[in-house]
């Protein structure tokens, strides 16, 4: 829906589409509004093309609008499950942040919502985003910056990240393809057991970690445990702490680990020596 006070950044966006400026590393950006004209109402355009990367404009004036894309070569069905998260970082301030899609805005993350650093996700084929400076008398304190990423609802286990569904996170196990995917592709997978919880996370220790993106489970070292840290589960999701053994898979998202597919790890054995058998099974690991 077209608001009043938007119209003239409407008209600019159509404008700008053809004197657009780039300003970009393909990951992250950075930029000053002390380089815009007052008096001016064109709105610079930033492309980025990763996975994930920043954005930080200090002294925000006027507009940006920010494209993301991602950095292989696009297809419809890929495009289609792709999704946007962003996360503002606490000291955000400065800018209203809306999608914006053919001229129209819609609001995705007021100035006063910033600091609180709570993930927004958007379907990337929902448009781009728009990000408006709120007008100030003194901006020299003022500085809007968020991280993103670029993240599949396809993949095993992504219907556990709550910020790709608001509302309508699903706690169902997955299915024996999913763990047999989740277990090669996603960002961690390990052997171990949830200790508690804490803090509204979980923590756990593993036994063998197969594999890990970023260092978000840490070595207890010779006398300790094995492997440890924390994983965060949906609220409406619960987990069985001590006894059993898991396969614990997931995803990690602005430096936080996301659990995903998790069977008990003696039925997970169970399935993966029979993928062995029919040699379906997606890679190799140590089971042992």
């Amino acid at each position: 829906m077209h608001r009043p006070w938007a119209m003239h950044w409407i008209t600019a966006v159509l404008l700008c589409r053809t004197v657009a400026q780039y300003s970009s590393d393909q990951c992250s950006w950075r930029g000053s509004g002390l380089s815009h004209e007052s008096h001016r109402r064109d709105v610079e355009q930033v492309y980025l093309r990763c996975s994930k990367g920043s954005l930080e404009w200090l002294y925000p004036t006027g507009a940006i609008i920010v494209n993301l894309r991602p950095n292989t070569e696009p297809s419809s069905q890929h495009m289609a499950g792709l999704h946007v998260c962003i996360k503002p970082y606490a000291n955000s301030q400065g800018s209203h942040v809306f999608l914006e899609h053919s001229g129209d805005l819609r609001m995705l993350l007021a100035e006063k919502d910033q600091a609180q650093s709570t993930v927004h996700c958007f379907g990337l084929a929902e448009g781009a985003l728009f990000v408006e400076a709120v007008p100030q008398m003194d901006i020299s304190r003022r500085i809007t910056a968020f991280q993103y990423e670029l993240v599949s609802s396809q993949g095993p286990g992504a219907h556990m990240y709550p910020y790709l569904h608001p509302g309508l996170v699903t706690c169902k196990p997955c299915s024996d393809e999913e763990v047999l995917m989740a277990v090669c592709t996603s960002d961690f997978a390990g052997r171990g057991i949830f200790r508690g919880v804490a803090s509204g996370t979980v923590v756990v220790t593993l036994s063998r970690l197969f594999r890990q993106k970023s260092r978000v489970f840490a070595w207890g070292g010779a006398r300790g445990r094995g492997w440890a840290g924390r994983i965060s589960v949906p609220a409406q999701c619960s987990v069985h702490t001590g006894g059993d053994e898991y396969l614990l898979t997931g995803s990690v998202h602005f430096g936080e680990a996301w659990l995903g597919c998790a069977p008990r790890y003696k039925d997970f054995l169970k399935l993966y020596i029979r993928a062995q058998k029919v040699e379906t099974n997606p890679c190799e690991i140590d089971t042992d």
